[in-house]
Order: structure tokens, then sequence, then C-alpha cells
């Protein structure tokens, strides 16, 4: 059983790395805030919102990618991942490599708010020819 907000946010970035987004929205509480800072907006609180502004979208433009935390830090319920986010893209065949910075909050076993921080730059230059 995932007992600490660490270990949920692990199962989260572990759910999406075997392709289970149903599990991995089932982690969100029903009124999640989903805040970005790349192209993708999640319009509205939830975890169908966080499908439909984000994973669908993401999965539609990129032929492949992944999310590959390296390192957690905890304080209280907040949790902040580091990692890198590696894809192709569907369209130009670039690669990229952007490090990110996610800062999670869970509450009651749920995830209730993320915040995402990336090199835009760097997934710029892979979308565009």
């Amino acid at each position: 059983m995932i007992v600490n907000p660490t270990d949920i946010i692990r199962s989260f970035y572990e759910k999406l790395s075997v392709g289970d987004a149903a599990g991995a929205l089932g982690l969100m509480a029903p009124d999640i805030e989903w805040i970005t800072m790349w192209h993708y907006q999640v319009d509205g609180r939830g975890p169908e919102r966080v499908a439909e502004g984000l994973f669908q979208p993401l999965m539609a433009e990129w032929s492949s990618f992944a999310l590959v935390p390296t390192e957690f830090i905890t304080e209280r319920s907040s949790v902040v991942s580091l990692g890198e986010f590696t894809g192709v893209h569907g369209s130009t065949g670039k690669s990229v490599t952007a490090r990110y910075a996610h800062v999670w909050t869970v509450e009651d076993g749920k995830i209730t708010r993320f915040r995402q921080y990336i090199d835009t730059l760097a997934v710029a230059e892979a979308r565009h020819p």
C-alpha cells in the first residue's frame, strides 16, 4: 500500500512508464490543479481535464516519450521531482532531452496539485523543423 507522498509520486511515474494512464489518473484528487509552462494547457480541474489537456495531446504529438525522475525532495505534503523528459517528436523526428522540476502536492493519499518547470527551449527546438 502507498503510504507517503513520495511513494505516490513514484507510483505516478511508474504507471506512466508502462502506459497505464488510467492508473496515473487514479492517483489524482477529483479537483486536482494542474499547472504547466509548456504549450499543453489543462483547462479546469480534475483528472479528466488532465487527460484531455495533457495526456491526449502529448501522446498524439510525440511518437515516443518518457519522464525519468532522478531525484525526489520531500517536505510534508510537497514532493519535488527532478529529472528528464526524453522523446521523439512525431512530425519532425527530432529527439529531445529536457530537464524538468515537478512540484507535487499530495493530501490524504491523492495528488491535489502539480506545477511543471521544464526546459521549454529544448522542447521547442524538437517541435520545429
